[in-house]
């Protein structure tokens, strides 16, 4: 739809004090994630205050086997240099080498945190997980004095926990995360410790109504008497903390005896899995393993059945070359592989994806650069496959892993390399392990660019192999040239056919607010800046991305024609901040517009885009008003 908005100065000034607030970079109104740092911005917190732009947007996805039924679980603690760096850009930012996750399918609970008080998982993280049917969660910390002055007060009494404790639950509800690690790192006088189990008690029950599948996990810092004083395992001094909520995080100085004694502990029979045993990968204590040695630690973990919590894996980026990231990331989830239990998609159809991790060189789209630039925006992350790194007995080998020098869609594709040992004729290499069930017609495709004198085919195994039919295939012939590469699988989609014939829609309600206005500093003075928020309807179910573009429209003169289409960014929800574009100088028109692009990676039909013209004019102060 075509709309013209015309408001004065004064407008102009009011609708722009939204973008004041914390949640909005003051340099540019980018829209970031943040956490609260005191109990006052805690008690405080309302929900028509939260930043819509933080709401994660993607759905838990349904995983086999589900968290319940699973007897070790694997969570891993991101700590990376006080938190909320670049992946505090919610529609991503410009970074070359930038830290990102991508072995989803060996872990069970993501959580995000910082020595911030309140630690609200940036939406990115938390959309990321949600693909992979992983939980995501905050954490609440309190430490030293200062931290000690908080429990005393939020603490006191029941009045006081439930209060702090409900904001807790309003935010995990209001942001869609799924829980909580309580971290209190200072001691707590009798009163505060004698409300601390009925505050978690509180927490947890309050939790689990209001989202379903939620957690609720203690770390393993004060005693029941007050003092700090890790113990390292779960016992008499910590149970009834682990006793009132959904687990134990245990500190890292533990020994083989510790595993062993809690094994046989009448506190924890019947809640292994609850037991979380921390490992610290920068190794720092007396620990077990750590490093490139961590599967050292997990090996005796597994040993006595117990879950595990990996804290700080961005380890391989912090200490390591950044351009060998991948490389060392890799190696390290590989050599946990052993020790980990992979989980599976498990949804209808359809199963789609180009294996992008959520940053590269360059945007693509399919297979064409769109955007030249190093981007990182882990919204853009799909889902991921199983990496493998395994050795034949007869000398072949085999690996998968990222790559950035080509991509089909997004900013990676999966590159399969290795040796085919002589004797042989061919070499699989398995992708995914999905728990899917297929359509009465299922459409099976997927683009890859082989070397030389290589062939390649996608084989699909099926439980029910015998009940599955194959008929009427044939390979679409290619449109695409390339230069010849080492194999790169680069998308695969399993789609219900008649999913194929579905009619799309059209984007409706489309409309523009907290407009700011910039002037260009120094050389640039004479350029104008539009900063504006973007918000329309759409089922995004359907939708893979928008693509969001503007152009200056036909007209006054209907002689002169409208000028091209510009792609300003990809939106991954129905909202967009468009930050710092340069548009004519006013007076002036403009067309916002937006172009869903669906799941399958069809474009819509332009009739169905939506649309928004702006028209502005310079005031007295020589800002232009909208």
């Amino acid at each position: 739809s075509h709309n013209t908005t015309t408001n004065n100065p004064a407008e102009k000034h009011r609708e722009a004090i939204h973008t004041d607030s914390i949640h909005y970079d003051p340099d540019t109104t980018e829209p970031i994630s943040c956490s609260l740092k005191s109990l006052d911005e805690l008690l405080s917190w309302k929900r028509q205050e939260a930043s819509l732009f933080n709401v994660a947007t993607v759905p838990l996805a349904s995983r086999y086997p589900p968290l319940h039924s699973c007897p070790r679980r694997t969570l891993v603690s991101h700590d990376m240099m006080g938190g909320y760096l670049k992946d505090r850009f919610i529609q991503g930012a410009e970074v070359e080498t930038p830290y990102v996750f991508y072995h989803w399918e060996y872990i069970d609970i993501f959580n995000y945190f910082s020595h911030q008080m309140v630690t609200i998982p940036p939406a990115v993280w938390t959309n990321a997980a949600h693909k992979h049917g992983v939980l995501s969660i905050g954490t609440f910390i309190t430490e030293w004095t200062d931290g000690a002055k908080t429990c005393e007060a939020f603490l006191a009494d029941e009045e006081s926990y439930r209060a702090a404790a409900d904001k807790l639950v309003q935010i995990s509800h209001c942001y869609g995360f799924d829980g909580w690690l309580i971290n209190i790192e200072n001691v707590l006088s009798e009163t505060a410790v004698k409300n601390t189990g009925p505050f978690l008690r509180y927490l947890t029950d309050q939790m689990h109504e209001r989202v379903p599948g939620s957690v609720v996990i203690w770390y393993d810092s004060v005693l029941k008497n007050g003092s700090l004083d890790w113990q390292n395992k779960l016992n008499d001094d910590n149970r009834m903390f682990f006793d009132a909520c959904d687990g134990i995080f245990t500190n890292y100085n533990w020994t083989e005896q510790s595993l062993e004694w809690m094994k046989s502990y009448s506190a924890a029979q019947g809640r292994f899995a609850d037991i979380y045993v921390g490992v610290d990968v920068f190794a720092r204590g007396v620990v077990v393993g750590g490093k490139f040695e961590t599967n050292k630690a997990l090996k005796l973990i597994r040993k006595y059945e117990f879950s595990t919590a990996i804290f700080a894996p961005g380890w391989v980026y912090e200490c390591h070359e950044k351009a060998d990231f991948r490389q060392n990331q890799d190696k390290f989830w590989s050599l946990l592989s052993d020790y980990l239990y992979i989980h599976r998609p498990s949804s209808s159809l359809p199963f789609i994806s180009s294996f992008c991790q959520g940053f590269g060189k360059s945007l693509y789209w399919r297979g064409q650069v769109e955007m030249k630039r190093s981007w990182f925006n882990l919204h853009a992350q799909e889902i991921q496959p199983l990496y493998l790194s395994e050795n034949m007995d007869d000398g072949g080998w085999l690996r998968t892993r990222g790559c950035s020098e080509d991509a089909w869609i997004g900013g990676s594709s999966l590159m399969v390399e290795g040796m085919i040992p002589s004797g042989r004729s061919e070499v699989c290499a398995r992708i995914f392990s999905l728990h899917v069930p297929l359509a009465t017609r299922t459409f099976v495709s997927f683009v890859y660019k082989p070397p030389v004198g290589v062939k390649i085919s996608l084989e699909l195994k099926t439980i029910d192999g015998p009940l599955c039919t194959f008929d009427g295939m044939e390979e679409i012939a290619r449109e695409w040239s390339f230069r010849p590469l080492f194999n790169r699988y680069l998308r695969v989609s399993l789609l219900d056919a008649e999913s194929l014939q579905a009619p799309l829609q059209s984007v409706e309600g489309i409309c523009v607010n907290d407009v700011v206005w910039h002037k260009g500093d120094g050389h640039t003075q004479s350029k104008v800046l539009l900063n504006a928020t973007l918000r329309w309807q759409y089922p995004t179910p359907q939708v893979r991305h928008f693509q969001i573009h503007w152009r200056r429209p036909r007209g006054p003169d209907p002689r002169i024609p409208p000028g091209p289409l510009t792609l300003i960014g990809r939106s991954y929800s129905t909202l967009y901040r468009v930050v710092e574009l340069e548009v004519p100088a006013a007076p002036g028109l403009i067309e916002l517009v937006v172009e869903p692009v669906s799941r399958e990676g069809f474009r819509v039909p332009e009739a169905q885009w939506g649309r928004r013209t702006l028209s502005y004019s310079a005031s007295s102060s020589e800002n232009p008003s909208v």
